[in-house]
């Protein structure tokens, strides 16, 4: 098997890698990885290459599908609908309508966002459920108060925490005030986190924070984060599993998408705003 990757981190990458890996260790299949470090040239070369290679199919895990392939392939987090390739995604829709409901009933009206990279094939998905989410609930998304991940970047890649800690000292230079932030990825929260402590301001007592992912590193900091979980790890084994079947079908014929529903998961870096002038 062949499997294309922006980059195999500490979170959302790496904990979707340990499905593939487990389902195809399994099942007695060797595999290839490929970082691609979002370039575009390498996103073009590399299934060329795992395909020269004589792999048999291929996962593409957040990487865009340039075109069809000539071997089955699976897209994890993928959504343009390309022949012969299956999408596992979570529903977009349902996850930010739940975070952004949960703030809402806390009593958040002001809330800041984190867009992700360019270079993310959830970006465009979740900020559409952003857009609708928030206009369902009465919540302006101010611009002023919206930063995009890695904006104007040549090669967009994965988060890193110092992203999320630079992009909050963004928001809070703008002067505009905000009682909630909405990251786009738990890394990028986690490193807003540290921003807004380093700032003197309190989490969740003078900002909340939602994230997206639930990595392993979510419920260790603190305070611990809440965040919309998805079943990272149940995606690359379903991935694998997807593969598998196709393979041994014989068939380029599948599911085109996989819709897998989030959970919410309330920790300790929400809660209710402080309204008082100087909060």
């Amino acid at each position: 098997m062949g499997v294309l990757v922006p980059e195999i981190s500490e979170g959302y990458a790496a904990s979707i890698m340990g499905g593939i890996e487990d389902h195809l260790l399994r099942e007695g299949y060797f595999y290839f990885v490929a970082s691609h470090r979002g370039r575009p040239d390498l996103i073009e070369e590399y299934p060329r290459m795992l395909i020269d290679r004589a792999v048999e199919g291929v996962i593409l895990l957040n990487t865009p599908v340039v075109r069809a392939l000539p071997v089955p392939a699976v897209s994890i987090s993928g959504h343009k609908m390309v022949r012969g390739i299956t999408n596992i995604a979570v529903d977009n829709r349902k996850a930010t309508f739940a975070a952004l409901e949960h703030l809402v009933q806390l009593g958040h009206k002001r809330i800041a966002f984190f867009k992700g990279h360019p270079g993310s094939a959830d970006t465009e998905y979740r900020w559409k459920g952003i857009m609708r989410a928030a206009s369902s609930l009465g919540i302006e998304i101010r611009p002023e108060l919206t930063v995009q991940l890695q904006r104007g970047a040549p090669h967009p890649g994965p988060s890193v925490l110092e992203e999320g800690y630079v992009y909050a000292q963004k928001l809070l230079a703008t002067g505009q005030r905000f009682t909630a932030l909405f990251a786009f990825n738990d890394i990028s929260a986690i490193g807003a986190m540290g921003a807004f402590w380093d700032t003197g301001l309190r989490v969740p007592d003078d900002i909340s924070v939602v994230g997206f992912d639930d990595v392993q590193a979510a419920s260790y900091v603190r305070p611990r984060l809440t965040t919309v979980r998805q079943p990272l790890r149940q995606m690359g084994e379903m991935a694998a599993k997807q593969l598998l079947e196709r393979i041994s079908n014989g068939s380029d014929r599948g599911p085109r998408l996989i819709s897998l529903a989030p959970e919410f998961v309330v920790r300790e870096s929400t809660g209710t705003p402080n309204l008082s002038p100087a909060g």
